[in-house]
């Protein structure tokens, strides 16, 4: 037996909601073999984070050595990365095995407000590694810090997803989960199609008579943006959400989806994990992972 595989390189939850555990499950649910490298070790449940303990620059090296040299993975997910020590040795990694399919969930600060990447390290981020992705996937709080503009309006967040994706040289996922001008409980996430190399998978734009029109319900097309649009699920249970959506994307470009094809499945595999209303813990809990065979844990 076969499986196509996905790397992820992130940092570790003692709850297990969110990083690397989240992760993790995320891609075998989806019937890919997963590998982890971990990046640093936390002390958080469902009320926040306590402690981060960043994994040395040379182990971070020696567990991606360790996986590459033996397995090669079809997609890459990355995660938490606490310094720019450990970008330096991503970097490395995807240069030295030339890594594809690289998709970065560029983790700033995590849902209770710690901060989780020093400036310094952000910046190197912005120059090394999202180059070298085919899609990084910033939430709003994020995409802010990022690009330096406040997003307050979607004509913003356009501006934003193509201000970071044209200066950094990579496709960009705009979630808007936490935007403050939905209406009526529709969100709506956009996807920026900026570059679509360093990919295995066959990555495309829609042109021509096909830019400006809606596709489905869910999804319009404007040449090189997708809006994305859901119904936001009353579940205040969403610990992890970016982990597994960034994870889910990894895992279907692994099995050989285009890039909006990746995204849209992955979205409504989210969807079904907060709609499952798994409720553990005393604070923002997590997904359940595994809602249903039409994800594919069974195949």
């Amino acid at each position: 037996m076969k499986k196509k595989t996905v790397l992820t390189i992130a940092g570790s939850d003692s709850s297990g909601g969110a990083g690397i555990q989240a992760d993790i499950k995320t891609i075998e649910a989806h019937g890919v073999f997963a590998m982890s490298v971990i990046t640093a070790l936390t002390a958080q449940n469902t009320m926040g984070i306590t402690e981060v303990l960043p994994v040395p620059k040379d182990f971070i090296y020696k567990q991606l050595e360790a996986a590459l040299e033996d397995i090669r993975p079809d997609a890459v997910k990355i995660g938490m990365l606490p310094n720019k020590e450990a970008m330096e040795a991503v970097v490395l990694a995807i240069d030295k095995y030339d890594l594809k399919n690289v998709v970065i969930d560029p983790v700033l600060s995590s849902t209770s407000g710690t901060e989780l990447s020093r400036k310094d390290a952000t910046e190197y981020m912005m120059k090394e590694l999202f180059s070298r992705s085919i899609l990084v996937t910033p939430n709003i709080p994020e995409a802010e810090i990022l690009c330096g503009i406040e997003i307050s309006s979607e004509q913003d967040m356009e501006v934003a997803a193509k201000t970071l994706g044209d200066a950094c040289g990579c496709n960009v996922l705009l979630k808007g989960g936490h935007s403050t001008f939905e209406e009526h409980g529709v969100t709506a996430d956009l996807l920026y199609m900026a570059n679509v190399e360093n990919t295995d998978a066959e990555a495309y734009k829609v042109k021509g008579e096909d830019a400006g029109r809606a596709t489905d319900e869910n999804v319009y097309i404007d040449d090189d943006i997708r809006w994305i649009s859901g119904t936001r699920i009353d579940n205040p249970n969403t610990h992890g959400t970016g982990c597994t959506l960034s994870s889910a994307i990894a895992a279907n470009l692994a099995k050989g989806h285009d890039l909006e094809s990746a995204v849209r499945s992955a979205k409504e595999y989210i969807k079904k994990c907060i709609s499952a209303d798994l409720d553990l813990g005393h604070g923002r809990g997590p997904l359940w992972h595994y809602c249903g065979e039409d994800c594919g844990f069974w195949s």
